[in-house]
């Protein structure tokens, strides 16, 4: 069949890598791409938002399969208009992707399926927010509501920079209507985990656990980003945790889901903090995450078209995953100044070099070619991710990997994956759900 992957960063390079190698696939394309990814497939020069034009070329070019990797697209409603034209795509509804597209919706819902989370309130009024902020025991968590590419949330240890950060979101507008509503919650401690799960609306299969980085410096320290590397299994999830995860989150959700008459289709992401009282709920998005597809898809053996089409038919039931048992580790490389101002179109250098190894795989984000050369184009710019039969051996091999390749102004953390050491390995097993 055809397929249209939709999006231009790594985690779109990511899916471009693994469905091509589908024998299902007759002609890939991706609308709009990168630097990378034309190597791999046909780009259009179709913004990911612009559903109609998105439309307009899946029925042309007669794609059997649409892929959405952005958010945005998601939340604006791009499966329903799909769909109303009998095309299979993946991913879920405008309704049903509310679950990402407002804070407050997906608190609501764990309240409602009773789902852990941390304790929270909901604001839609800038005064009563401050208000409440003189009352709030720290430190405490300040969400925009509404989508803000990751950087929404605002870790705040005393009432300064919790009114600072309320200032910036609701009157200052930072993230713009995003931020009409914000949620205040509690600050979770412990270990977090990303966990993705693939529905189709009444059953589900949940995959192997990642550790996502989100803050920009070492050590977790900074403001937070789209997420600066990740690895890949988490040594923390073992196969009792990812059961209680299971059965306290991702059975909840899907069962409240399909009960509320807005039944869940495509992927439903996880971020889990593992506290002393389980795990809980820190958000939850609607696709597959950015960089933790990067270290999933490598270790993942099944065809992943025929799982997309698997959820977009109601047929998951019998899909039972294979994992390669080596462990992924991505270190995303970032322009300078990022997740702030940052300068582009600097040449990128080194990457025929990393190419050659066969355990290395480069993933553009940020990228576009000019003038016969790739140069930088973005935040993100690259995930480099490499495979290893220890998290040690996947380490240096990605940061070696990683030393052969510059940019100007090149930044990245150099600390990736060194969280899994703390933690003694533990098999998990993949679980499929039959509700």
């Amino acid at each position: 069949m055809n397929i249209l992957v939709i999006g231009s960063g790594g985690r779109e390079h990511a899916l471009v890598w693994k469905i091509r190698q589908s024998p299902l696939v007759k002609k890939l394309y991706c609308a709009p791409g990168n630097g990378g990814i034309e190597e791999m497939a046909e780009c259009v020069d179709i913004a990911s938002d612009d559903i109609a034009g998105l439309l307009k070329f899946a029925k042309t070019k007669k794609i059997g399969l649409t892929v959405v990797g952005p958010e945005a697209a998601l939340v604006a409603g791009i499966v329903d208009a799909f769909e109303k034209e009998k095309l299979m795509i993946f991913g879920p509804s405008k309704r049903a992707a509310r679950l990402e597209g407002s804070k407050v919706f997906a608190k609501e819902a764990m309240r409602e399926f009773h789902v852990p989370t941390a304790a929270f309130q909901s604001f839609d009024n800038y005064e009563t927010a401050k208000s409440f902020l003189e009352k709030a025991q720290y430190p405490i968590v300040v969400k925009a509501d509404g989508l803000a590419g990751g950087k929404g949330v605002m870790l705040c240890d005393n009432l300064l920079k919790a009114q600072e950060a309320v200032d910036q979101i609701m009157k200052q507008k930072i993230f713009k209507e995003a931020g009409a509503k914000i949620v205040v919650e509690e600050c979770l401690k412990g270990e977090e985990v990303s966990i993705l799960a693939i529905s189709d609306g009444n059953n589900f299969v949940i995959l192997d656990g990642a550790q996502d980085h989100k803050r920009i410096f070492d050590d977790d320290i900074g403001p937070n980003t789209g997420g600066m590397g990740a690895y890949s299994p988490t040594p923390f999830v073992d196969e009792e945790m990812l059961k209680t995860i299971e059965t306290r989150i991702i059975d909840p959700v899907i069962r409240g889901m399909r009960r509320e008459g807005i039944p869940f289709k495509g992927v439903l992401y996880a971020g889990i903090m593992i506290t002393e009282e389980g795990p809980k709920v820190l958000e939850f998005n609607v696709r597959f995450g950015d960089p933790e597809t990067q270290v999933l898809l490598p270790r993942l053996k099944n065809d992943l078209v025929e799982m997309m089409a698997a959820s977009c038919e109601g047929r998951l039931e019998d899909m039972h995953l294979a994992w390669d048992k080596r462990r992924c580790v991505c270190v995303v490389m970032s322009s300078g100044g990022y997740p702030g101002k940052y300068e582009a179109g600097f040449e990128i250098k080194g990457l025929t070099a990393v190419q050659k190894d066969l355990e290395t795989i480069v993933f553009h984000s940020g990228t576009k070619k000019e003038d016969g050369n790739v140069v930088t184009a973005g935040g993100r710019v690259l995930g480099v991710t490499a495979l290893g039969d220890t998290i040690e051996e996947a380490i240096n091999h990605v940061y070696a990997s990683v030393e052969k390749i510059s940019f100007t102004r090149c930044f990245f953390r150099r600390d990736i994956g060194a969280k899994a050491f703390a933690h003694p390995r533990k098999r998990s097993k993949a679980i499929t759900r039959n509700l």
